[in-house]
C-alpha cells in the first residue's frame, strides 16, 4: 500500500491536486479502482504536509443486484464519511428508454447525480478513479472513433458548477490496482450493467493487449506522448520522470 500510495502521491504532487484544508470527495463506484483510490488516499492524509478530509460517495444506480454494505464497513474501518446517493437511472436508461448506446448518457447522469451530492454537503473537488490505462485507452478513443487528439485531464475544473475533478492514480496502471484490490481483499461490488465488457472502450483495451505482445512499451509511449505534446493540462510541473503502470 505504501508503494502505491507513492505513485499517487507522486502523480499529486506533479499535477498540484490537493490544497491545504480541503475536503475531497471520492467517487466510489464499488469498483476495484475506486476502492484502492480511497484507502491510497487515506493512507496519503496520515503524512502529507497538506492537510485534506476525505467523503466518500457512491451513486447508487437503482440496480437490485447492487450492495454497498461493504464499501460502507470499509468506511467505517478507515473513519471515513460515506454517502449513497440514490437514483433511478437503471430504470431510465435501460427500462424506459431503452438506449442502444447508453454510456454517455449515463456518464451525464452519473456526473450529475454526484455533483447534486457533493452540492449537498458543501463540497467543491472530487477524485476519480481513471489510473494510468483508463487515459491510454481513452486517448485511442478519442483518435480512432472521433479524429482527436484528446483525452481527459489530470485536473478539470468545472466553471458551471465550480467543481474540480482529480485523477490521482495516473502513474497507476491497471494491474497494479487489482494486485491492490485482492491484497487487501477490497469490497468489490458486483456490476451488473449489460453494456459491462461490450463498449467500444473494451475493444481499445483488447487492442492494446495484443499489440502489447510485439511492443511492450507501447502504453508508456502513448502516456508519454501525452505529457510531452502536452495536451492541455497534461505537462507536469516536473516533467521526465515515467510513470510507472
Amino acid at each position: 500500500m505504501n508503494k502505491f500510495t507513492g505513485l499517487v502521491r507522486r502523480c499529486v504532487e506533479d499535477y498540484e491536486m490537493i490544497q491545504d484544508g480541503e475536503v475531497i470527495a471520492v467517487g466510489v463506484s464499488g469498483g476495484k479502482d475506486s476502492l484502492a483510490l480511497l484507502c491510497a488516499l487515506n493512507n496519503l492524509k496520515r503524512y502529507y504536509p497538506k492537510k485534506f478530509e476525505l467523503h466518500a460517495i457512491t451513486v447508487d444506480m437503482g440496480y437490485d443486484e447492487m450492495h454497498f454494505s461493504g464499501v460502507e464497513r470499509l468506511c467505517d474501518e478507515l473513519k471515513v464519511p460515506y454517502t449513497i446517493k440514490r437514483t433511478q437511472m437503471k430504470q431510465i436508461i435501460f427500462d424506459e428508454r431503452h438506449e442502444k448506446n447508453p454510456c454517455a448518457l449515463c456518464a451525464k447522469m452519473r456526473r450529475g447525480a454526484i455533483h447534486d451530492a457533493m452540492g449537498e454537503l458543501g463540497i467543491k473537488k472530487i477524485a476519480l478513479g481513471h489510473h494510468f490505462d483508463d487515459a491510454v485507452e481513452t486517448f485511442m478513443l478519442s483518435l480512432f472513433y472521433e479524429g482527436r487528439i484528446s483525452c481527459f485531464q489530470p485536473v478539470t475544473y468545472m466553471s458551471r458548477t465550480g467543481i474540480t475533478q482529480i485523477r490521482p492514480m495516473l502513474y497507476a496502471g491497471e494491474g497494479t490496482v487489482e494486485r491492490i484490490a485482492k491484497r487487501y481483499d477490497l469490497p468489490v461490488v458486483f456490476n451488473p450493467c449489460p453494456m459491462d465488457k461490450k463498449s467500444r472502450r473494451e475493444e481499445v483495451k483488447q487492442l492494446i493487449k495484443t499489440l502489447s505482445v510485439k511492443y511492450p512499451d507501447l502504453k508508456s509511449k502513448v502516456f508519454g506522448a501525452m505529457q510531452r505534446l502536452p495536451l492541455e493540462g497534461w505537462q507536469p510541473k516536473e516533467y521526465a520522470r515515467r510513470p510507472l503502470p
